[in-house]
């Protein structure tokens, strides 16, 4: 792998307006997991996206709109158990056709509708989408379909979800790298392969992230990554740069949270406070000329 600058997120016009940052997406939560569809939203909305719009089971709705009022919510159809129904697909393909990019999965829930589901929207959406958490599992159950993506594609697995991805009982951990650079290049998606230096590949390119630490081993952290992502996805951003530059300002987060918390008190939010931190030192090292940190 060689040594490669990180990606350079673009400077803001001051004519710009909110429309050229993009709308994000967030497809997800459930009842008793509203709040994996929130962190994935309010990561996006301190990632730089445009707008922010939030569609989620009905009967979670009210409580997905008190975290921030700076997103947009819809409702969508329900199943008995609080999850998003199986119906709920022709209201989600019309919200995406109004996105630049969809975060697909956070607090989704498990079920066999939503197996179908996910698998005809990885299928069938044109705009880009960030899969992350259940809908990866909904994959996983659905496997003939990861070579038919409809559009670009970025998998954020955790080493559990991948190895499901791949169909297998466990991956050694000395093989995971090239696994992953292997499905990402059958698949023609980009893989974010979770864990301690993280790996980033579309199958051709491949690197490894220097920041984060164990702090962030802690629930909702896998939510704000596919919100960031999401968001850095809608600025001119390739997936592959996206996911690269993503998972660098998440760990970078962590890293300040770690310094200033600890890495035993650290939860999610905390990532997502430190988030503008992050960006701000990003870009006094694009400044200083130095090209940022280096992945390699």
């Amino acid at each position: 792998m060689t040594d490669s600058p990180l990606p350079r997120l673009a400077p803001r016009s001051p004519v710009s307006h909110k429309g050229h940052y993009g709308l994000v997406l967030v497809v997800g939560g459930s009842q008793g997991m509203a709040g994996a569809a929130a962190l994935a939203g309010m990561a996006a909305l301190r990632g730089g996206a445009g707008l922010v719009r939030l569609a989620v089971p009905d009967v979670c709705l009210d409580t997905v709109a008190r975290f921030e009022p700076s997103y947009m919510t819809t409702p969508l159809p329900s199943d008995r158990a609080g999850r998003i129904a199986r119906d709920a697909q022709a209201k989600i393909v019309r919200l995406a056709e109004a996105a630049t990019v969809v975060a697909l999965g956070p607090g989704l829930g498990r079920s066999l509708g939503l197996d179908v589901l996910v698998s005809e929207l990885y299928a069938r959406l044109t705009v880009p989408v960030v899969v992350d958490a259940d809908a990866l599992n909904a994959l996983s159950a659905r496997r003939d379909v990861l070579g038919r993506p409809g559009g670009p594609r970025v998998l954020t697995p955790h080493p559990g979800e991948f190895v499901r991805l791949l169909g297998r009982d466990r991956v050694p951990a000395r093989e995971r790298d090239l696994a992953a650079a292997d499905l990402a290049e059958r698949c023609g998606v980009v893989v974010v392969l979770k864990g301690h230096k993280t790996l980033v590949t579309d199958g051709r390119q491949r690197a490894v992230n220097r920041t984060g630490n164990p702090g962030m081993a802690t629930g909702g952290s896998g939510d704000v990554l596919t919100g960031l992502v999401a968001a850095l996805a809608c600025q001119n951003l390739t997936p592959y740069e996206a996911a690269r530059l993503g998972v660098y300002l998440h760990g970078l987060a962590g890293d300040l949270a770690a310094a200033e918390l600890g890495q035993e008190s650290m939860i999610a939010s905390d990532l997502i406070r430190y988030l503008p931190a992050a960006l701000v030192q990003y870009r006094r090292q694009l400044g200083r000329g130095r090209g940022t940190e280096r992945l390699q």
